[in-house]
């Protein structure tokens, strides 16, 4: 593989080397340019610990659980670049989904005691699915007060990461990981397609269908197995930090009731045993965040389905991410100095709301359970149905695109269908450029429309799919629009 450096990338050779190919309410830009460079290049990292007590409920499932305690910490990763001229904070939290509220009284705090803009933050959840609930979904509700105490330890991660800049190098790489990701929704024989929870028989594709099964055709789109990075070093050669991406659902596999922060947490502590030598006592921190894995999972439907101790698949996962990442690294080519922009743009898109057939079916169905919890999908997609009665027609969603050499991020607010991110990578201006999902908000799963017309779970109206059907061509093309702007 050939060495890495911003100013001498070829945007071909770096889609070949990771294997992939609406109406505006606010525009605000901040671009800059490699002329800008003031000062030496620095980086700080640091973590804050989000670990909820005892009894706090988790995001995942369609019916609630209650952690019983934790496995491993729930964190906010956080780590701040200075050119001189700007800094740039990105931000890793432990969690499902996280709401725009937190985020957003997270960057206001960030900028009144750093100085960073928020359109310089990216903060994106990694979607653990045994993390604390910090937005409603399903029969999960947020404990009280547990997202203006996310929103502080953010706040106090970056804060803490600015407080200890220190003079660094940056380098980019990117890997390739295919046997970890498989795509999950499935072409199977008509008749095994179950109806939907609306008591339509309008599928024709299923998620996460039973394995090596008979009724199997072939999966209904790609996976991108690419695991681009972005690598700081410090002047003496000794590891700093990471920044990575990979476009992995998550893999699960806990145990009982305890809070994880699955193979996200795992990799990060995988890539510094690889790449830190304990002995060396400098401290080293790597983030990983979600690609475009909205329709991406762990497991190869082709195959019969195995049975691993709990945390040893996330394990198993993310040492091989993390492998592929320190392979990559010793091919890097560092720099001392890399221009950092950012752009950030609200969109206006519409919502999938319920006809008033619908929503009398629904209360019937709610009628009909009484007081019993609800368990059975009809029944809890008929509350989801009430909720979705009450949603404005429109909603703002936050885009954001970030510049740090010539790579691109596109922060995108939803669980993004790895099609739209094979898109974004393949038009981007940048010669490296990445999705992160679940950034700066939460709005939803994000299918394309073609997904849309083959229907399955990702695309049944809720609060977890709700906007409007062209919205991943807007987002596409506002992404795309960003990303121009903070080359330029």
């Amino acid at each position: 593989m050939a060495k890495n450096h911003y100013s001498a990338l070829s945007r071909r050779r770096f889609l070949g080397t990771c294997g992939t190919t609406a109406a505006a309410a606010l525009l605000s830009v901040h671009a800059a340019k490699g002329a800008e460079h003031t000062g030496s290049f620095r980086a700080g990292i640091a973590v804050a610990d989000m670990t909820p007590p005892v009894g706090t409920s988790m995001a995942g499932h369609f019916t609630d659980r209650m952690n019983t305690g934790a496995h491993d910490p729930i964190q906010a990763r956080c780590l701040v670049l200075d050119n001189g001229a700007h800094r740039l904070a990105l931000v890793t939290v432990d969690n499902c989904l996280v709401p725009r509220a937190p985020f957003d009284a997270a960057k206001a705090r960030i900028q009144k005691e750093t100085g960073i803009p928020p359109a310089y933050v990216i903060t994106s959840a990694t979607h653990t699915h045994t993390g604390p609930t910090a937005t409603p979904v399903f029969m999960s509700d947020p404990v009280p007060g547990y997202c203006d105490f996310m929103a502080e330890k953010i706040a106090e991660g970056v804060n803490e990461a600015v407080s200890k800049l220190e003079p660094a190098q940056i380098a980019f790489g990117c890997g390739s990981v295919p046997g970890e990701v498989f795509n999950r929704r499935w072409f199977v024989q008509p008749d095994c397609i179950p109806e939907n929870p609306f008591g339509e028989k309008t599928d024709r594709v299923r998620m996460n269908p039973p394995q090596a099964d008979a009724s199997l055709i072939e999966p209904s789109g790609p996976t991108d197995p690419a695991v681009p990075f972005i690598a700081l070093r410090r002047p003496d050669g000794s590891p700093l930090a990471v920044y990575a991406n990979y476009a992995l659902h998550y893999v699960g596999g806990t145990s009982g009731l305890e809070l994880s922060a699955d193979y996200f947490a795992c990799f990060a502590e995988s890539l510094k045993k690889m790449l830190v030598p304990e002995e060396s006592g400098k401290p080293f921190l790597a983030l990983l965040s979600n690609g475009a894995s909205g329709n991406i999972n762990n497991i190869n439907f082709r195959e019969p389905g195995k049975s691993y101790e709990p945390y040893e698949k996330m394990q198993m996962v993310a040492d091989n991410v993390a492998k592929e990442v320190f392979d990559r690294y010793q091919e890097l080519q560092f720099v001392d100095h890399a221009p950092l922009g950012a752009a950030v743009r609200d969109l206006t898109l519409g919502v999938r709301r319920p006809t008033e057939d619908e929503v009398i079916r629904a209360r019937r169905i709610l009628e009909e359970a009484g007081d019993q919890p609800l368990r059975a999908a009809k029944e809890i997609y008929a509350r989801e149905t009430l909720f979705m009665a009450d949603y404005p027609d429109t909603v703002s969603i936050p885009l954001q695109a970030l510049r740090i050499g010539d790579v691109g991020i596109a922060a995108i607010p939803c669980e993004v269908f790895v099609e739209i991110g094979l898109a974004i990578k393949a038009d981007s201006p940048l010669p490296l450029t990445f999705p992160v999902a679940l950034a700066n908000a939460y709005h939803g799963y994000l299918p394309t429309a073609e997904h849309h017309a083959l229907g399955g779970y990702e695309t049944w109206r809720a609060r977890s799919s709700y906007l409007e059907v062209a919205a991943a061509e807007h987002i596409r093309k506002a992404s795309l629009e960003l990303l121009e702007k903070v080359k330029a």
